[in-house]
C-alpha cells in the first residue's frame, strides 16, 4: 500500500502541473503569473471540464488516498491531535475536489457559482492549515517522524502565507500557485514509506 500511495501523490502532482502548464499554453493570453489557475476551468472556458477533471477532482481524489492511507500509519496511540489532523487533511482533499466540481464563473464573480468555488478553495487552504499543525504538533516528538512533523509545519506556513499574504505583495497567479505546490509539496511527503517519511514511529 505505501508503494501505491507513493505513486498516488506523484500522479496527483504531476497531473496538477501538466493541466496547468498544457491547457494554460493551449488559452491564448493566458499568463501564468497573472491569471489564477481556476480560470482555465471556468464556465465558458474550452476544455473546461477536461480541465477541472484532469488539475482539481482527479488529484483530488488521489490526495485522499494518500490522506487515508497516513491516518493508517500514525502510530498506534495516536491523540486527539493527530487524529483530527488526519482528518483536517482529507477534509482539504475534499475542498480540492469541489473546486473542479464547482467552477468559476469570470462574467459575474459575485453569483452562485462563483462563491462556491470560492468557499471549496477555502475549504481546502482553511482545513489543511490546521490539519497539518495538528500532525506536526503530534509527531514532532516522536522519533522517525520528526522530519515529516517540521516538514508539515512548513508547508502550513507557506499556504497561509502564500493563500493570505502574498496576494497583497505579488501577483495573485504566483502566490496561488506557491500554495498549491507546497500542498502537493507535502502531499508527496505524506504518500513516503514511513522510513523515508521519517521513520517508523
Amino acid at each position: 500500500m505505501n508503494r501505491a500511495t507513493r505513486y498516488a501523490a506523484i500522479a496527483a502532482a504531476v497531473l496538477f502541473a501538466a493541466a496547468v502548464a498544457g491547457f494554460g499554453a493551449a488559452l491564448e493570453g493566458y499568463l501564468q503569473s497573472q491569471y489564477p489557475v481556476a480560470l482555465l476551468g471556468a464556465k465558458g472556458f474550452p476544455h473546461a471540464l477536461a480541465f477541472n477533471l484532469m488539475a482539481f477532482v482527479l488529484p483530488g481524489m488521489l490526495a485522499g488516498v494518500v490522506a487515508m492511507d497516513l491516518r493508517r500509519r500514525l502510530p498506534g496511540d495516536a491523540g486527539w491531535p493527530l487524529r483530527i489532523g488526519a482528518q483536517l487533511v482529507f477534509l482539504s482533499a475534499l475542498g480540492f475536489i469541489a473546486m473542479g466540481l464547482l467552477p468559476l464563473d469570470p462574467r459575474d464573480l459575485e453569483s452562485d457559482a462563483s462563491r462556491f468555488h470560492g468557499t471549496a478553495w477555502m475549504l481546502w487552504c482553511v482545513a489543511f492549515v490546521p490539519g497539518a499543525c495538528l500532525l506536526a504538533a503530534g509527531l514532532l516528538r516522536r522519533p522517525g517522524w520528526r522530519r515529516f512533523a517540521r516538514l508539515s509545519l512548513l508547508a502550513a506556513l507557506v499556504v497561509l502565507v502564500a493563500a493570505f499574504v502574498l496576494t497583497s505583495v505579488i501577483a495573485a497567479g504566483i502566490a496561488q500557485r506557491l500554495a498549491f505546490g507546497a500542498w502537493l509539496g507535502w502531499l508527496i511527503l505524506a504518500g513516503l514509506p514511513q522510513g523515508a517519511a521519517g521513520g517508523k514511529p
